[in-house]
């Protein structure tokens, strides 16, 4: 279809660049969008456009990758075109293709009206074909199976080919999975038989249906689907792209296919999506007509200056120069701290005062981090500022289940007669104790009006049902025997182990699994925290380590976990889940190397492009404020560890941000990087915070501890000793602190170092 000169209102809606994109409707088109670009508009717009000129509805096929996204694009192409919009076939990936799948599926040997399994169901029927094969759940964990096989389809790898693939074999072996090939095989098998496909089969079958079936099938939509548009190209997988090039790579084809994306936003390579389909389009369509939208609507000058000072480190990149014409008065601000304790602490801080200065509401204020186990400091200090707030796309850190799975086990620990504990952990790992056993252990401890697990030496039970309960009443008393010698982290370290929660999830090696070991890391690191917090409440005379002081401290807290039904609230999320969002007001913390970027990124040149990426994805989030914040040190598995502020904070332009951060030569990969004391500007705070150089703090013993010694401390800095109890408590006045500069501190739990 040539292209028609036709006015319409919506056109005078856009800019130059846009209004190009939009009405080049013939033949391939890229549309490299940079953030707050307008995206969205100019690709509704083009669809209505199309229908405008004279393209029948039912000839569009715009794919999304998520519900929300395609139901908003029809929404917007009916307030231009009126109910036309809703014949144009505009969905997710998986949606759409179900559905010529329901049509189809008799030519691949599958029923029409096919079952589709969702997660559990896949999970299930795994479990059915490790049981079968006699094969161990904690190698073979459902979850990293799951993962493997989601990898294979996506790939276009069938079980024929898995079977003599030598690098998934050998990948396989390193895992202690050699049998991986022998499980797919089945799986597939399995849900051949039972009529069914899982959300992978979705694209895969539908690849099949077109490759195998040219004459018929193919041929029959290639003329249905004369314009093609795909939304988000930079996160579509290998199989997307295989299915989108049937649709429109063939003989006499117009190629009339529209991308919109933008490859500095490509950050789902653990899903599967690669950056190489968005890099390589213009290869492959060589007479690709290609639209850059730079001009970014959302942020301010600063923050779009950053955003291109970055993202220019990265070499395989289809070059722009995004811009705006918003000024901006406030520059990027960057926060050091000590711990991140303190991080967490500043960051409440801040957006107490940029609530009072900017008068932003709670909702124009968000916080991205880089793993969701980071949200718990932050939720605790927001919880004591009473700051309302939500975790987006999840749970919060104390609602998540291996939280409370492993939280249970401590409170009967405690308290052997907490029935909601005990009900939660007595098949958690499982043990085999079915759900009958357990109904009749509760309506014993009902009718006789005692705890069920003072129940257990009284109840009628099967041997092998009294077996699994005394071994747990064995368990649960070693348990207290450890809480009443030893303090909160060391108890918790052993449960977390002899439940086998630990084991449990390190032998899933999905992304899922990862994400909860880190979860329950990241609370053993807080219990650590509580542990060897030196400073003495006021009015307390002694410090009290021990698990039952920590669970009354975290009952406090996460009482405020209940969601009161406040919209008006702080949002807490990760990178990945940010796309796509905006902000006045945006907090990216936690920025040290091996954290942000990730310690697994390192060695890679092409996943440290990615964490750059990601980093560009946070930081064009902000439309006014951005605060960047990193800890000199934190908890992480039990240890303090001292980390160098994150590369990326180096790459930005030292003209947008408020303290100047020296630009040095690169670390090439895998070279430490000797990054310490550059000195950034904190955010302006009532209390400037002493400056300790932790690299070469070395704490001295309590016993060396003695009145009238110049020592420094990690969060205090210098201080004299002014006193020392028959408790052991040390009263020391510290010279950096302005407000109540007289400490309390436990010399037992005390890192000093002496200084004379």
């Amino acid at each position: 279809m040539a292209n028609k000169e036709v006015s319409f209102s919506y056109l005078n809606e856009l800019n130059e660049i846009q209004r190009k994109a939009v009405e080049t409707v013939d033949g391939p088109v890229m549309v490299i969008a940079g953030p707050g670009s307008g995206k969205t508009r100019v690709l509704t717009y083009r669809i209505a456009h199309l229908i405008n000129v004279g393209v029948a509805p039912w000839q569009i096929l715009a794919l999304t990758f998520t519900n929300k996204a395609a139901r908003e694009m029809k929404e917007r192409i009916e307030k231009v075109v009126g109910p036309r919009a809703q014949k144009v076939w505009a969905g997710t990936f998986h949606s759409l293709f179900a559905r010529i799948l329901r049509v189809e599926a008799h030519h691949l040997g599958y029923p029409n009206d096919f079952t589709i399994y969702d997660t559990d169901d896949t999970k299930s029927v795994i479990k059915e074909v490790l049981k079968q094969m006699s094969l161990d759940t904690k190698v073979y964990s459902p979850g990293a199976v799951r993962s493997r096989i989601s990898s294979a389809k996506s790939n276009l790898i069938t079980p024929k080919a898995y079977a003599v693939n030598e690098e998934m074999l050998t990948y396989d072996r390193m895992n202690r999975m050699p049998l991986m090939h022998m499980i797919y095989d089945k799986y597939v098998k399995k849900c051949m038989r039972a009529g069914a496909m899982d959300f992978d089969d979705l694209l895969l079958q539908m690849f099949r249906l077109l490759y195998q079936n040219p004459e018929n099938v193919k041929a029959k939509y290639q003329r249905q689907f004369q314009y093609l548009l795909v939304d988000e190209f930079q996160d579509t997988n290998f199989l997307q792209y295989e299915i989108m090039r049937q649709f429109v790579n063939y003989e006499d084809s117009p190629r009339n296919i529209c991308i919109v994306g933008d490859d500095a936003q490509s950050i789902y390579s653990f899903r599967g999506a690669t950056i190489e389909n968005i890099l390589q389009f213009e290869s492959d369509f060589p007479d690709v007509q290609t639209f850059k939208l730079e001009r970014n609507y959302r942020s301010t000058q600063h923050i779009v200056e950053a955003a291109n000072g970055v993202i220019s480190y990265n070499q395989r990149q289809i070059k722009k120069k995004i811009w705006t014409d918003r000024p901006g008065e406030t520059k990027i601000k960057i926060v050091k701290t000590l711990t991140d304790t303190e991080e967490g602490k500043r960051v409440a801080d801040s957006i107490i005062e940029q609530k009072n200065r900017y008068n932003l509401e709670n909702t124009e204020i968000a916080i991205l981090y880089r793993t969701n186990a980071q949200s718990r400091v932050f939720e605790e200090y927001l919880r004591r500022y009473n700051i309302a707030y939500r975790i987006y796309g999840g749970l919060s850190f104390y609602q998540r289940k291996e939280i409370k799975d492993l939280m249970a086990y401590m409170r009967l620990t405690i308290n052997p007669k907490d029935n909601e504990a005990f009900k939660r952990v007595i098949n958690y790992p499982k043990r085999g104790f079915g759900n009958k056993s357990l109904e009749s252990l509760i309506q014993f401890a009902e009718d006789n009006d005692i705890s069920i697990f003072e129940s257990i030496p009284m109840v009628e039970m099967t041997k092998r049902a009294k077996t699994i309960l005394t071994d747990f009443m064995r368990l649960i008393a070693n348990f207290r025997i450890k809480a009443e010698k030893a303090n909160a982290y060391d108890t918790a370290m052993y449960i977390s182990k002899k439940c086998g929660i630990t084991d449990l999830l390190k032998s899933d090696n999905s992304m899922e699994g990862m994400s909860r070991l880190e979860n329950i890391n990241a609370l053993l690191d807080g219990i650590q925290e509580f542990v060897e917090d030196d400073e003495l409440e006021p009015g307390e005379e002694i410090a009290d380590k021990s698990l039952a002081k920590y669970l009354q401290n975290i009952a406090l807290i996460t009482d405020m976990d209940e969601d009161k039904g406040n919209t008006d609230v702080v949002t807490l999320m990760s990178v990945h889940a940010a796309k796509g969002l905006e902000f006045r007001s945006i907090f990216v913390v936690g920025l040290e190397e091996n954290l942000f970027p990730s310690f697994m990124s390192l060695s890679d040149p092409n996943q440290l492009d990615e964490e750059r990426r990601l980093f560009y994805v946070a930081i064009t989030r902000a439309a006014e404020l951005l605060t960047l914040t990193y800890a000199n040190s934190r908890y992480q598995y039990g240890q303090m560890r001292f980390n160098d502020p994150s590369r990326f904070l180096e790459e930005i332009p030292p003209e947008n941000v408020d303290s100047i951060v020296p630009l040095k030569p690169k670390a090439q990969f895998g070279e430490p990087r000797v990054l310490g004391g550059i000195g950034l500007k904190p955010i302006s705070s009532k209390k400037s915070m002493p400056k300790v150089d932790v690299a070469n703090f070395s704490a001295n013993s309590a016993e060396e501890i003695k009145e009238g010694m110049n020592v420094l401390h990690m969060k205090f800095g210098e201080g004299e000793v002014l006193a020392i109890d028959e408790r052991n408590v040390a009263t020391i006045h510290f010279h950096q602190v302005p407000e109540n500069p007289k400490k309390r501190i436990m010399l037992q739990y005390a890192k000093l170092q002496i200084l004379n």
